[in-house]
């Protein structure tokens, strides 16, 4: 019996008695390779959408994103290459615009996709941008929760509201320029959603 237990075990490793940079799981390397490929080919967009962007509001922007997300890829694989505390630790975003949405729906034309890019707009590269910063949000959310190793998932988790913030400012970009715009339900419907939940009463019981 003992020795068909040792025969089970062997092969079978605590983190503790292996270096950092092999404390990794095959799940969070499969999830974290779809996540850092989300990241740069969202940096790569940023690249090739810049000649083409004509607001100043949004190339600022855009620019300051990209510098962002730039130092967040370079700690992500440093992590995931050491095992260990990054060089620069996951920073904090700050947005610049405010966070102040504006709703109700404005009569627009039906929109169809581009078919040349002499045809792109600011519209089109803030929507894509979103796109790209939903998406690796979600990767980033995904592999945090796969991850093994206590750095590797911190790094991930403490930058999905980093790329949230992005991706939130990224909207208020588009709902300002009416790109995005935001529906309400009728006053007497958000109403009924809002009070269709009731805090618990009382002690819970053991």
């Amino acid at each position: 019996m003992f020795n068909q237990n040792k025969q089970q075990n062997q092969g079978m490793q605590q983190s503790s008695q292996m270096p950092p940079q092999q404390q990794f799981g095959g799940h969070e390397l499969m999830d974290a390779h779809e996540a850092i490929g989300a990241l740069s080919g969202g940096l790569e967009h940023y690249v090739i959408y810049d000649q083409h962007i004509q607001d100043q509001q949004l190339s600022t922007m855009m620019q300051r994103q990209r510098t962002f997300l730039t130092q967040l890829y370079n700690t992500i694989v440093d992590t995931l290459k050491t095992g260990q505390d990054p060089a620069v630790k996951t920073q904090t975003y700050n947005m610049e615009e405010d966070n102040k949405s504006i709703y109700g729906m404005k009569p627009s034309a039906p929109k169809t996709p581009i078919q040349s890019i002499n045809e792109i707009t600011d519209e089109c590269i803030s929507s894509a941008v979103l796109g790209h910063l939903k998406g690796i949000a979600s990767h980033f959310t995904l592999a945090a929760l796969e991850a093994t190793n206590p750095v590797l998932r911190r790094v991930f988790a403490d930058s999905v509201p980093n790329v949230i913030e992005l991706a939130f400012e990224m909207y208020l970009y588009q709902n300002k320029h009416q790109y995005y715009q935001v529906p309400q339900f009728q006053q007497q419907d958000m109403q009924a959603i809002m009070n269709s939940y009731a805090p618990i009463q009382g002690n819970m019981s053991h």
